[in-house]
């Protein structure tokens, strides 16, 4: 960035104004609220600017802009890890949205997509769906494949193959000197080591080349009991995981909902325990593995053969974009007595999730070859979600989600899963023993810290 002290904000606003045009909105703009919104609409994210480029051309003239106006920029998607970026201030970035670089091209014989960088996941199952083929998403379809491969990704498939940036073969980027450069194992080999993990630090990703999988179809669903049958289901999927062949990755939750309309009648206004997950398995062994669970004679079981592109559904992950804090811890184990303070917490009417994720398995496992963070140290993790309705309930959203994650603190470990992170939380848990080399990378490619991060290294 320019180190000159006698250039003014407003002078600044004017040469980005000169080179970008009405592509980029300022506080004071009619547009300036709408496009600086995050999903994550509990948090008040208040950039210089906005530019929403559309293409690979336009991002590179956007770097050389800002650059050139002495300013830092902040690439975004969708906004569900504003919290992180938020909090390291805004008020000389330019927050770069890629909503609309979007677009899926399907190579069905090497079983891989070229993504571009402001994609979803839906974008990525629609296109792939028709070849038999589907991608280690996460839980949500509207998160971006960029953001949540290149910070690990875990999925119902994550015990049988990994975090989803190990799928990740290569990614066009521009850097801070303004290039359109290709990072892979072949080219730019320090630098696509880099951004697996590192994201957003080291540049502006407008594609990625991933791996498929060759999964027309899963076994998949949910098992919902009343939040009464809690202590009987815990102890029921406790000791069901720590069996499980890496075939099956699931989550155990307690909902506390709210009685909302736009929720189905067996959810509304009720606290529910819910088992969901996939197994990878033909359709008999699937069900020989979840017997012990529906023994508990579910109110709902909606595990059966579906199609690939359903699975992202089944989480039940709100739809639209939602107020919320969260926390969460990496568990070693999960003895009866980490068992027990889950359904203690769980009970606090302040939460709107309670939530184990089984992990551990192929997502424990670093990767030879592979980049900053390859896998995730531990066996569960633990995670909390509270509702931040409006900016007063924060402070008690926060409470509660912490309050939750620390009575795990027995069974801790000394990860964080980076996609997990919220505000307030620190950050080098989650990439471990390669921060340094992080630290080196970013040195190197971006020697001026042009780029703010949600995960900052």
């Amino acid at each position: 960035m320019s180190s000159s002290t006698d250039i003014t904000l407003g002078q600044r606003a004017e040469r980005l104004r000169d080179a970008l045009g009405a592509r980029i909105v300022f506080a004071g703009d009619p547009d300036y609220d709408a496009v600086r919104m995050p999903w994550n609409v509990a948090v008040d994210q208040r950039p210089f600017a906005v530019v929403t480029p559309e293409s690979a051309e336009e991002v590179v003239a956007v770097v050389r802009a800002v650059t050139a106006a002495g300013l830092r920029m902040a690439p975004q998607s969708t906004g569900h890890a504003a919290p992180g970026l938020a909090e390291a201030g805004l008020s000389d970035t330019v927050l770069v949205r890629l909503a609309r670089l979007r677009g899926v091209t399907v190579q069905p014989e090497s079983r891989t997509a070229i993504v571009l960088g402001g994609s979803h996941w839906n974008d990525v199952l629609a296109a792939a769906a028709p070849h038999g083929l589907t991608a280690l998403h996460g839980s949500a379809g509207d998160v971006s494949v960029a953001g949540y491969s290149l910070s690990g990704g875990v999925s119902f498939y994550s015990r049988a193959h990994g975090l989803g940036v190990n799928a990740v073969r290569a990614v066009q980027i521009v850097t801070a000197d303004g290039a359109l450069i290709r990072a892979s194992a072949d080219e730019n080999a320090d630098l696509f080591w880099a951004v697996r993990g590192g994201s957003g630090a080291f540049g502006i990703i407008v594609s990625l080349e991933i791996d498929l999988l060759p999964y027309a179809d899963v076994f998949a669903g949910m098992l919902l009991w009343d939040a009464s049958f809690t202590a009987a289901v815990s102890r029921a999927w406790a000791t069901w995981t720590a069996s499980a062949p890496e075939s099956v990755t699931s989550t155990l939750r307690v909902l506390h909902l709210p009685p909302l309309p736009e929720l189905p009648p067996f959810l509304s206004g009720r606290s529910v325990v819910v088992v969901d997950g996939a197994v990878l398995e033909s359709d008999e062994r699937a069900t020989e593995l979840l017997h012990s669970l529906r023994e508990l004679r579910p109110e709902i079981d909606t595990f059966s053969r579906i199609p690939a592109d359903a699975l992202v559904h089944v989480h039940m992950d709100p739809p639209q974009p939602t107020p919320a804090v969260t926390r969460h811890r990496m568990l070693r184990a999960l003895p009866e007595d980490a068992v027990a303070a889950f359904v203690a917490a769980s009970k606090d009417p302040g939460l709107f999730i309670a939530e184990l994720r089984h992990v551990g398995g192929a997502a424990a496992r670093p990767v030879p070859g592979g980049g900053a963070v390859s896998a995730v140290a531990g066996e569960y993790i633990a995670h909390s979600v509270a509702a931040a309705p409006v900016p007063e309930a924060i402070p008690g959203a926060l409470a509660a989600a912490t309050a939750y994650v620390d009575a795990f603190e027995p069974w801790t470990g000394d990860a964080l899963a980076l996609t997990f992170l919220d505000g307030g939380m620190d950050r080098a848990p989650g990439f471990g023993a390669s921060l340094d080399r992080l630290r080196e990378q970013k040195a190197q490619w971006d020697p001026r810290n042009v780029f703010a991060a949600a995960n900052p290294v």
